[in-house]
């Protein structure tokens, strides 16, 4: 299956504040025992796949050796809060020789490095703890560093007790300004840090075989990882847009499991009695199996439990969000339809500013390119696919009657090459959608070869720095054919690597019933504009660029570690200008400007924007109880930025909420259409 993958991720980046307080590394399953043969041979095939296929052709050698050694310490301590500087050294001795390791499927000296990590926690947990029963003094001015990159590893314990000082520190003020004071404040933390060890210790074998194996691949670039079974089903789910159980989306907080959504339609939903903010404690199957305490368990195993067959049954034993009672619920599991990354249409009614005219603007907002492999696979002819719900929501605005339309990809984080290229079919007639450069170098040309089009009227497509991958392809073709306009950040996320899902076990075991070894997904291509530029490290350029936080956010293309080069070849389409003529896009840029300049909001924004550059640069935050709290309360708009990000991710909000951003937008569009009448 070709993928260009998600960047979903990416939306979930948090303040800088918030960032400080998450320190539980990226892990998720029983204790670690020694490698297993399993766990062996798939070290060897994904050594062997990404030495052969990987479109660097970089060869497994000394230099991802030593890349690999650093990912890994970074994906246990990021923010050097547990390893010694004396570990580090330890490890660092045998930093050209993880590639000789791999070479014989030899996983020893990851369990090493993972076991020393957690006697590390354990004795830093242990100084935490004291910290937390400890008095602080929030009157005096100090901070605590979030610059972790150019961090050093703590010398001695003595330096490390002191950097955890900080952090409890910063905790306490977190949780002041969440209402939590005093002894719930300490309980909270307490709480927080033992499950945080709890859920480390319950790492498995094959979670550990996750993160050891990513930190190598993603040496080659940030976009070849090794999935475990769970992860990789999780993969699926994400991309086909449904899944069998009760639907809620759940956090761990704190050692709770807790419930931060129901999803309109699932079986929660229907049922009616589980909330927003309950605690889920255990889980028992069907009418009479035994109730399973799920506190401090890790949160893949509980959605594990929860997850089932279609009208099978499910016991939740939870406390209420305002309550300190236990309760039972029993709730008949269903297919639930992941409706919150679906396509979603509305028409807009703009009216054309000192004048009686209105326009009819149809907006889809389209969360991701998805579609459902497995069905495909299976060859059902209607299987779930972007494309399809696209076609259908712009056939009812013909039916309805629109002078122009806006694609929002705002959030769109990418998916389906497949869908990518037949999405762009639906408004151009034919031509080359995208071209895709092997690791040998040859260049394969991907068409749209059904003639004809679903609309062919005014486009804009608006973009910011999330939109990648399979947006930037849509969002490329759509400028190199002269379709349309783009808005929003000044370019996209700037993804433009293809990436292979491979399924270890039915790659490598040809029977009905292939064990389940986890995936490896690839960057095997490199893909291209129909006009010859990647968009691999640059993105596509908006023709017309509106002030934005996220604009200024550290989280491009470019901004991660080993990312492939930007890349051209030949060009295969001269741009027909007939709807992007540089004289109608320059006026539209000025006209846009002057609103901007004229606009309270937008200049309120830029003056947040030029707050939050400075905090970027200052890269620590006062532990000073006045200073903090009056640093939050210039932190709002980045914030909200967040919330609404997550609103519009979730399919919480409006297909087009009325903002003043979205409204500016709108005075785009319904320009644009005008020249184009």
């Amino acid at each position: 299956m070709n993928t260009v993958t998600s960047r979903k991720p990416v939306l979930r980046t948090v303040s800088l504040l918030l960032l400080v307080s998450l320190c539980i590394p990226f892990l998720m399953g029983a204790e670690i025992g020694a490698p297993s043969t399993k766990n062996r041979q798939i070290a060897l095939m994904v050594r062997g796949i990404v030495s052969a296929q990987h479109l660097t052709q970089h060869k497994l050698d000394d230099e991802i050796s030593e890349r690999a050694l650093d990912m890994f310490i970074d994906r246990l301590d990021p923010m050097k809060l547990y390893f010694l500087k004396d570990d580090i050294e330890a490890f660092s001795a045998k930093k050209r020789e993880l590639d000789d390791m791999l070479e014989k499927g030899d996983l020893q000296f990851a369990h090493d490095v993972f076991l020393q990590y957690i006697d590390r926690m354990e004795e830093s947990i242990e100084v935490a703890h004291d910290l937390i029963d400890a008095e602080h003094n929030f009157k005096i001015k100090e901070y605590i560093s979030t610059d972790w990159d150019n961090l050093e590893f703590a010398s001695d314990r003595d330096v490390l007790t002191e950097r955890w000082r900080k952090r409890i520190k910063y905790n306490f003020l977190v949780l002041k300004g969440d209402k939590t004071e005093g002894e719930e404040a300490r309980e909270r933390l307490h709480r927080r840090y033992n499950s945080q060890l709890k859920q480390i210790q319950q790492t498995s074998s094959d979670e550990l075989l996750e993160i050891f194996l990513t930190s190598v691949t993603t040496c080659y670039d940030p976009h070849t990882t090794y999935m475990s079974p769970t992860t990789s089903e999780n993969f699926e789910i994400q991309m086909r847009l449904n899944l069998d159980g009760i639907g809620a989306q759940l956090t761990l907080e704190d050692g709770y499991t807790k419930v931060t959504r129901i999803i309109p339609g699932g079986a929660a939903d229907k049922h009616g009695e589980l909330k927003t903010g309950d605690r889920i404690v255990s889980v028992g199957q069907d009418d009479d199996g035994e109730m399973q305490d799920v506190i401090d368990m890790k949160l893949n195993d509980v959605v594990s439990l929860i997850r089932g067959k279609p009208g099978s049954t499910v016991r939740l034993g939870i406390i209420p969000e305002k309550s300190s009672e236990s309760k039972i619920l029993t709730i008949k599991r269903a297919k639930i339809e992941l409706k919150d990354s679906e396509a979603r249409g509305d028409i807009v009614q703009y009216q054309v500013p000192g004048t009686k005219k209105t326009l009819r603007i149809g907006v889809i907002n389209l969360p991701s390119f998805y579609m459902d492999m497995d069905a495909a696979r299976r060859g059902e002819k209607d299987y779930r696919s972007t494309t399809r719900d696209c076609r259908r929501i712009i056939e009812e605005f013909n039916e309805e009657g629109i002078d122009g339309m806006i694609m929002d990809l705002s959030t769109n984080g990418g998916g389906s090459l497949t869908e990518a290229i037949d999405l762009t079919g639906l408004f151009i007639d034919v031509g080359t959608v995208v071209q895709v450069k092997d690791p040998l170098g040859r260049v394969q040309q991907y068409d749209d070869r059904h003639k004809g089009t679903s609309y062919d009227g005014p486009l804009v497509v608006l973009c910011s720095k999330f939109s990648a991958s399979a947006s930037e392809i849509f969002a490329g073709a759509i400028v190199d054919h002269g379709r349309g306009i783009v808005v929003g950040d000044s370019t996209t996320h700037g993804k433009g690597t293809v990436q292979n899902f491979l399924e270890l076990g039915s790659r490598f075991f040809n029977i009905s019933n292939p064990p389940n070894l986890g995936a490896l997904k690839i960057t095997m291509q490199q893909f291209y504009r129909p006009g010859g530029d990647s968009t691999q490290r640059r993105g596509v350029y908006s023709d017309i660029v509106l002030p934005s936080i996220t604009d200024h956010m550290k989280i491009s293309e470019s901004d991660l570690d080993f990312a492939v080069p930007f890349d051209q070849v030949e060009n295969e389409v001269d741009e027909v200008l007939s709807a992007r003529s540089a004289e109608v896009i320059k006026a539209l840029k000025a006209a846009s400007q002057k609103r901007v300049k004229d606009s309270e909001d937008f200049q309120k924004l830029i003056s947040q924007i030029a707050e939050y550059k400075k905090q970027q640069e200052e890269k620590r935050v006062s532990l000073n109880e006045d200073t903090f709290f009056a640093k939050k309360e210039e932190n709002s708009a980045q914030e909200e930025v967040q919330d609404n990000l997550e609103k519009r991710a979730n399919g919480e909000a409006d297909v087009f909420p009325d903002t003043y951003y979205h409204q500016e937008v709108l005075n785009i569009t319904g320009e644009y259409i005008q020249t184009q009448s």
